[in-house]
């Protein structure tokens, strides 16, 4: 029972299990005989000897192997193994060579995992050396040294028996002064997958080829028509250039038949890579980026790979579906922001790389499912859920592992990843040993699967998210071995979700308690989900103001997208940072929009026009702005005769305008008053401006006084204009009267002789000389002669 419940591969089918074990009997019969007639003292003396001296050394020198090839060999080919042996102990090792040795048939999947997880020599269980002349010998391995080995040994030298997976161990063999025996001081346990014939069903296999990446972009953009964007970092360039992660992913699948899995995000990133773009600095002002021309040709390399091969587009920026689940389906709006990630991701895969992306695929982080992830999966349209089977395990019968789709219920299929063909490459694979025996393990495990029945069955691998470099490199050098091999088929995902399921096969999902408490602590929380809602509402209310929404709705957008990336996992200081920059980035821009502060206002009369300058930073027009004007005292001071009132504002970019309201006033004092503005909705723009209005009525009495002061004025000006008119008559009067008497005297007595210019010369008794403006005088001299003294003059 303890074999038929691995899950993952359990034993082989019953008929060949019984054709092994009948071969090893017949084959171990003459062994036994021998055995029988042998003291039993002895040999059991000896093996405990063995193992004592196995186990004292097995681990003294480390045995690294480098290299293995083929992977997977065939009749006739010539086995290569190198790699370095390297003594670890404090005394040399003399007379020591290594050598191969070939162990049992492993007839499970789990067997296959215990060799794997062995570091130490088990006699019996390792095999005998292949010996002869296929081994390297060195006479004396100092401490601390590190020597490199390689050999080459025929493959019918290795005496492999059926089909099926073979332990290969490399040993090193030697003595030291301490324990002058031969012995095993070192061993390096790997397997060799053995099927040199064509089988007669094959596995259907799908490998998922993941390109995904951190978040690059943020929210911020360039004011010109092109909006240039702001990169965190210039992480991506590195990733996309030779030798990058990005760029071994897409080097290294273009040659391979496996599924691309693509986030849409990392190719609008790129994308924008390609025109003018910058970065971010710590000194706050971004400095232009340079590598247009990596990202231009990493972006056309991959539109050739993808040509006529399957695409899986995921929502943008791969949104945490777990965290989605548990922490932010209480949150109101974010399903809509799964929903809005999910509609942007075949337009931007269509737009960047020219293929149709399949979008009704959900890839929670490492498969791991419950009710909550599988009900947020399908939320945004998604019908198939790419599950793991260590999170959807068989808990029946089966006997083999069953084909990944099967139906979980209310039309969604889950496809459930094989788990140990998925994590084969995780861990550090930057040691070329370490590479290898994850190769090994891979084939050896897929042929196992394959070995399980003859029934064939469509096989699905999701390796981790983020491959790094040396991962890829292993993940393409299995691969290639795999789809050359004799039991392995490629086959596209959209394939393997159709394929008939196994009638045995798990479908309950488990529940939500069972979700892995490893991958639950790395979760977003519900105050991250809460404060992309926070920002959703600031971008609402400020897109509604603009003349072009889309300028500041699609990077914002964009953006909180990003906020729910998978990529934040067990990041949440990044995380929270990342989603502070955006929110402050936005109330920036809405802050460019807005009032004009204002001091004290004086206002010395009944009414008066108050005006509210609303200033507008921004490079374009804003518009469906309303401008309340608000008097906090309505009975001393009204705006347009009640307590408030509106206005609409349109205001172009880069302008201020003015707003004047009407006010009148009923009693003197302050009165406070508020100006705010209002979308159309009603909901508050901004912060408000508040001020003080200084009123001065104007009283009965002063009134009064003032009207009193403006009759007398107009009465002093009717006098003067009354005298200066009988002024003028009077001299008009008395020019006449002299130009008579003048007459009669030169008639009579010739005096006052003409000076020739017809004008007489008199002047007047004082001798000036009298000017035509001068006033006549009231009353006409009554005598001429010079006044007696005392004699009053009237003048």
């Amino acid at each position: 029972m303890a074999e038929a419940a691995d899950f993952q591969g359990t034993c082989p089918s019953p008929a060949r299990r019984l054709l092994r074990r009948t071969g090893a009997l017949l084959a171990g019969a003459p062994l036994l005989t021998g055995l029988v007639q042998l003291p039993a003292a002895p040999a059991a003396h000896a093996a405990g000897q063995d193992s004592l001296r196995a186990a004292s050394g097995s681990r003294t020198v480390a045995v690294s192997l480098d290299s293995l090839s083929p992977s997977v060999p065939s009749d006739g080919d010539t086995l290569t193994v190198s790699g370095t042996v390297t003594n670890n102990g404090k005394q040399a090792v003399t007379d020591a060579h290594v050598d191969l040795r070939v162990g049992q048939e492993l007839n499970t999947r789990s067997a296959i995992d215990a060799v794997a997880r062995r570091t130490a020599f088990e006699p019996g269980t390792d095999g005998s050396e292949v010996g002869g002349k296929y081994v390297q010998k060195f006479p004396r391995l100092a401490p601390g040294i590190a020597e490199h080995f390689n050999i080459s040994v025929p493959v019918d030298k290795l005496n492999l028996g059926a089909d099926g997976v073979y332990q290969l161990s490399v040993s090193l063999s030697g003595r030291t002064s301490a324990q002058p025996w031969e012995q095993v001081l070192g061993i390096r346990h790997t397997f060799l997958p053995w099927q040199p014939a064509d089988a007669d069903t094959k596995t259907k296999a799908t490998y998922l080829w993941p390109l995904v990446s951190d978040v690059h972009m943020t929210a911020e953009t360039g004011p010109g028509a092109q909006q240039t964007p702001v990169f965190l970092n210039d992480d991506l360039a590195k990733d996309i250039a030779p030798g990058g992660r990005l760029e071994q992913m897409l080097s290294l699948g273009k040659d391979l038949d496996v599924t691309w899995v693509i986030d849409p995000d990392l190719l609008a990133s790129v994308d924008a890579m390609t025109r003018n773009y910058r970065i971010q600095t710590d000194g706050g002002t971004p400095v232009p980026g340079t590598h247009q021309a990596a990202a231009k040709q990493w972006l056309a390399e991959l539109q050739q790979a993808v040509a006529g091969k399957e695409v899986v587009a995921l929502p943008f920026a791969d949104p945490d579906l777990a965290s989605l689940a548990h922490g932010g389906t209480s949150v109101t709006g974010s399903l809509s922001q799964l929903k809005d990630a999910t509609d942007v991701a075949a337009g931007t895969v269509e737009t960047v790389l020219h293929v149709k992306p399949s979008t009704d695929f959900a890839w929670p982080v490492d498969g791991a499912v419950d009710p909550s992830i599988v009900k947020v999966a399908t939320s945004a349209g998604a019908d198939k859920v790419i599950a793991r089977s260590d999170s959807l395990r068989e808990t029946g019968d089966m006997t083999y592992t069953p084909s990944a789709a099967r139906p979980i219920g209310g039309g969604t299929t889950a496809v459930v990843a094989d788990e140990r063909l998925s994590t084969a490459f995780e861990g550090d694979l930057s040691r070329a040993g370490a590479t290898t025996l994850a190769v090994q393990r891979f084939l050896a495990q897929s042929l196992e699967l394959h070995d399980q029945t003859n029934k064939q069955r469509s096989i699905v691998v999701a390796p981790q998210r983020m491959p790094t470099a040396h991962q890829a490199q292993a993940m393409a050098q299995a691969l290639t071995a795999l789809q050359q091999s004799t039991w392995s088929q490629s086959q596209d995902l959209a394939a393997a979700t159709k394929a008939a399921p196994d009638p045995g096969a798990a479908t309950k999902v488990p529940s939500t308690a069972a979700y892995p408490s490893s991958l639950r602590k790395k979760e977003l929380g519900r105050s991250a989900f809460a404060a992309i809602a926070r920002t959703q509402d600031k971008v609402d209310n400020f897109k509604v103001v603009l003349t072009d929404e889309s300028r500041v709705a699609t990077p914002f957008g964009r953006a909180m997208n990003r906020e729910m990336s998978t990529a934040w996992r067990g990041r949440p200081a990044e995380a929270e940072h990342f989603r502070d920059g955006v929110e402050a980035y936005l109330d920036d821009l809405s802050e460019q929009v807005k009032l004009i502060d204002k001091s004290e206002t004086k206002l010395s009369g009944r009414s008066a026009t108050i005006p509210v300058t609303v200033q507008n930073n921004l490079v374009q027009g804003v518009d469906h702005l309303v401008l309340r004007l608000t008097s906090t005292n309505p009975t001393r001071l009204k705006i347009v005769g009640k307590a408030y009132s509106e206005q609409p504002v349109a205001v172009s970019g880069g302008h201020s305008q003015s707003v004047k309201f009407t006010t009148s006033a009923n009693a003197n004092g302050p009165v406070t008053v508020v100006a705010q503005l209002y979308t159309q909705d009603g909901r508050e723009y901004g912060a408000p401006v508040t001020f003080d209005v200084k009123v001065t009525e104007i009283t009965a009495t002063v009134m009064l006084v003032i009207g009193g002061g403006v009759l007398l004025l107009v009465l002093a000006g009717f006098r003067m204009y009354t005298q200066r008119k009988r002024a003028a008559a009077r001299e008009a009067a008395q020019g006449a009267g002299t130009a008579e008497d003048a007459g009669k005297t030169d008639a009579d007595s010739g005096e006052g002789a003409a000076d020739g210019s017809g004008e007489s010369t008199a002047e007047p008794e004082n001798g000036a000389p009298e000017q035509p403006s001068d006033p006549a005088p009231d009353t006409a001299p009554e005598n001429a002669d010079p006044s007696g003294t005392g004699e009053k003059v009237d003048r």
